[in-house]
């Protein structure tokens, strides 16, 4: 059985809406400067020895998780699905069916690299999540620095065209989304966000600032934090090619 770290309760993972989220474990991804380095690399046991997302009690099974969801679901606006990477569980589908059975619309984070997955919940209503939330982290050309070295098909040229899929998955769903990207100092450039653009629809691209603390590489938490100034510069390339870059966390 799969345990996931629940947050009761969120007010920022779906756009207005009180939600609480599921953070699936395990990724199909290494990225160093990930948060939620224990539940990547989790293989969804017990989880004993796993930290957790902030503001979650602990490691559940998926099944206790259901049923406080549904205790609270007069007080819950959504149910947001993230990670570690959601997409690669085979049990995903039926996961949104049951929460959407609550009456609960459900909010997708993805990093895009499982496209068969998201054509699998595109096809039925009764999978099609309500709102999607794709990360953008480099270049499509750079993916294979991400990928973990045991997967199958890790090769850069596998990584770029899973993403470039799933984007256009998502961008022709007629489904709510959204598109997020870190600013990483020194390793996201203006050259990234060039080469990513092409993804990219006129839903709103976010760009919120790196934080180090509880990274997957603990070097990275010596890291210098992305500021006011990258953010922005990075939103400010995404509007010069026409897309709706939007600044996050800007003091």
């Amino acid at each position: 059985m799969i345990h996931v770290a629940l947050r009761k309760t969120s007010l920022v993972d779906y756009p207005g809406k009180i939600a609480a989220a599921l953070f699936l474990p395990g990724c199909n991804l290494r990225c160093p400067w990930c948060h939620n380095g224990d539940l990547v690399r989790s293989e969804g046991g017990s989880g004993e020895s796993a930290e957790f997302p902030e503001d979650s009690e602990s490691l559940v099974p998926l099944d206790d998780a259901l049923r406080h969801i549904e205790k609270r679901r007069a007080v819950l606006g959504a149910v947001v699905l993230s990670g570690g990477e959601p997409t690669i569980h085979r049990e995903l589908p039926e996961l949104i069916r049951r929460i959407k059975s609550l009456e609960l619309p459900v909010k997708l984070d993805t990093n895009g690299m499982v496209p068969e997955m998201l054509k699998a919940l595109f096809a039925e209503a009764a999978f099609r999540p309500a709102y999607i939330a794709l990360d953008l982290k480099l270049a499509p050309a750079r993916y294979g620095e991400l990928r973990r070295p045991a997967s199958a098909g890790n090769s850069a040229g596998n990584s770029a065209a899973a993403l470039k899929q799933s984007a256009a998955l998502i961008s022709a769903s007629g489904i709510g989304h959204e598109y997020r990207s870190l600013a990483l100092p020194g390793v996201v450039t203006p050259a990234d966000i060039e080469e990513l653009a092409p993804l990219v629809d006129d839903s709103p691209w976010y760009f919120r600032p790196f934080r180090p603390g509880n990274c997957l590489d603990a070097a990275w938490n010596n890291r210098e934090a992305g500021g006011p100034r990258e953010t922005e510069a990075l939103a400010r390339r995404a509007r010069e090619l026409g897309k709706r870059g939007v600044s996050m966390g800007v003091e």
